[in-house]
């Protein structure tokens, strides 16, 4: 019996993570699965894990008011050492490009445990956007054996920089898998909402009003681009009056105070508390638009249907600006309200496209890659 282990420490990442844990798990013949998280953030981590039912093995609990990057790297670094010691898996995996994910494969590296990347390949070569996250993402893969990506393009990327063909495995992305669980759960247990604002609910069931749901976090979009947020939802609430904004404020002091300043009195913006990962795949769903600076909001409402209208100026998600189903708006005001209101209007339907991120199956593809090489 081969023993994994899988590392995250972000709201995101453990979203990604579970239905591969829950994959694995099921697999008890083959492998002796284990989690650790570094809690990189603490409450919404706690609540996906609790959403899939996954009770960690180890937690490093890193999450220190004020940290910056510096306390996380050093702090994932050295207390991944003593998991590693202790649990001494065959593999590490990690996902995407957080901090946790970098310093965990640095950790697994030291101690020459081999390290399987999931969400691969993924690149805008342009180490200050995302930032840190580019830089995370492209040394966590010259650390990795195992690269999953979700599509040929994070293949290719992996091809140009030197990384050998039989070690890149497509597998689509693992986040679809995570919200067709939570699609079928919620519809199974009759969930309606959940901890959801009542104010909110009564905006997403009446017909007569058209809502956006907007989330921003992004640190290149601190200052001036989230003023200009700011001033692009104020203005598109002014201009059309049956139009609901919903906007989970994150709880950084650089987001929430430029967004409390500006939009706190306006009535048809809707500010509430940071949504559990169901309730916010509830609202995506019922929500006619989406206007993000999120990567995996990028991947998830386009199986939901929905026009997705992203706050960077790059992405590395590149196969949903060539195949339709996001667009590139950035933080400026003018193209935040012109291509709102395209959609806002009854004569421009949005036509759903096919996700390029995957089918529902990515855990399944990952686990038999697993089974196939240990075997052998």
């Amino acid at each position: 019996m081969k023993k994994i282990l899988l590392v995250f420490g972000t709201r995101p990442e453990a979203i990604k993570m579970a239905p591969l844990v829950k994959k694995f798990k099921e697999e008890s013949a083959f492998f002796d699965c284990k989690v650790c998280v570094t809690a990189q953030h603490r409450e919404m981590l706690d609540q996906v894990l609790q959403w899939f039912e996954i009770s960690p093995d180890y937690d490093l609990n890193i999450m220190r008011p004020g940290q910056d990057l510096y306390d996380i790297t050093a702090n994932v670094l050295s207390g991944m050492k003593d998991v590693l010691k202790d649990y001494q898996p065959d593999a590490v995996l990690v996902h995407g490009d957080t901090t946790t994910s970098f310093a965990t494969a640095l950790a697994a590296f030291y101690q020459q445990i081999p390290v399987g990347h999931i969400e691969a390949g993924l690149r805008t070569y342009n180490l200050d956007a995302p930032f840190p996250e580019e830089l995370n993402r492209q040394l966590t893969g010259r650390m990795a054996r195992w690269h999953f990506v979700p599509t040929s393009l994070n293949r290719d990327n992996l091809l140009s920089e030197g990384v050998k063909e039989q070690n890149i495995y497509l597998t689509g992305n693992t986040v679809i898998d995570a919200l067709y669980w939570t699609t079928d759960k919620i519809k199974r247990q009759s969930l309606s909402g959940g901890n959801v604002d009542q104010n909110v609910i009564t905006v997403l069931n009446d017909p007569s009003i058209q809502t956006v749901l907007v989330t921003a976090h992004r640190r290149e979009s601190f200052g001036h681009g989230f003023v200009n947020i700011c001033e692009a939802l104020a203005k598109l609430a002014q201009t059309h009056k049956n139009l609901a904004i919903i906007y989970p404020v994150h709880p950084n002091p650089k987001v929430k105070e430029p967004v409390e300043k500006y939009l706190k009195d306006i009535p048809n913006i809707h500010l509430i508390e940071p949504l559990n990962y169901q309730d916010f795949v509830f609202v995506m769903e019922a929500a006619d638009i989406v206007l993000t600076d999120s990567g995996g909001v990028q991947e998830e409402a386009p199986s939901l249907g929905k026009p997705v209208l992203v706050m960077r100026d790059v992405t590395e998600r590149v196969e949903a600006l060539e195949g339709g189903t996001v667009e590139l708006v950035g933080t400026d005001v003018k193209k935040i309200v012109d291509r709102i209101s395209h959609y806002l209007a009854p004569e421009n339907n949005f036509i759903s496209k096919v996700n390029p991120y995957g089918d529902g199956k990515a855990v399944q593809r990952i686990v038999e890659t697993f089974k196939g090489y240990f075997n052998s």
